[in-house]
């Protein structure tokens, strides 16, 4: 497996984690998507999408996290990132919607340049925004953590897809000094992971591209 990734994107951490959560193997590939290396060179090249992660297996390029994360807990089932049943396949996956298609896509890194680049918003205007669409978004994680059965994880005992998601988004609030008070259940479930290897191994600092 060859992973293109970006060592601070989100979407690419949450990938790392289910691999190392799986204990696959695979060849780390970056792309500094702060310097547009997604838009041109070889990568722009085998990306319809320009985006990051890329994950090349088996002959196949997959785009997009959450569907490469699907495809790698249908191809090693275990350990299983989603439950068995179909209840609980739902409610994680509405857990990791909450953030991947809720929170994060109003604060990625392309959003932030146009809200500097062509509404010419300053950095304290353009944090704010950062900062109030996470807050927002953790709440309502939160509720939706409060409808669920206890566990040490966001649903139940064992990690899930729904903790894929919601590591990267914590590490990534924290770098915009996000308010994460009064998050119970989701803090509780962040440093659940955090006790585990394959959230450290994928962190951005361990990554061989990381930067300070």
């Amino acid at each position: 497996m060859k992973l293109h990734n970006y060592f601070r994107s989100s979407s690419s951490f949450r990938v790392r984690i289910a691999l190392h959560l799986k204990g696959l193997e695979f060849d780390y590939i970056p792309v500094h998507i702060a310097r547009g290396e997604h838009r041109t060179g070889p990568f722009s090249a085998i990306s319809a999408d320009m985006l990051v992660p890329l994950l090349e297996d088996e002959g196949e390029r997959f785009s997009q996290s959450m569907a490469i994360i699907e495809y790698l807990d249908e191809t090693h089932p275990e350990p299983a990132l989603l439950p068995h049943d179909p209840v609980g396949r739902a409610h994680v996956r509405a857990l990791a919607e909450s953030i991947a298609c809720e929170i994060h896509p109003l604060n990625n890194l392309r959003v932030l340049k146009y809200l500097v680049k062509e509404l010419k918003l300053d950095d304290e205007a353009k944090n704010a925004w950062y900062r109030h669409w996470v807050r927002d978004g953790m709440l309502a994680f939160e509720r939706q953590l409060a409808q669920h059965p206890g566990g040490r994880f966001c649903y139940g005992d064992t990690p899930t897809l729904a903790d894929c998601c919601l590591v990267p988004q914590i590490f990534n609030g924290r770098r915009f000094d996000c308010d994460f008070s009064g998050l119970p259940r989701t803090m509780a479930a962040f440093e659940a992971c955090m006790e585990l290897d394959a959230f450290q191994r994928a962190q951005p600092s361990q990554c061989p591209d990381a930067e300070a």
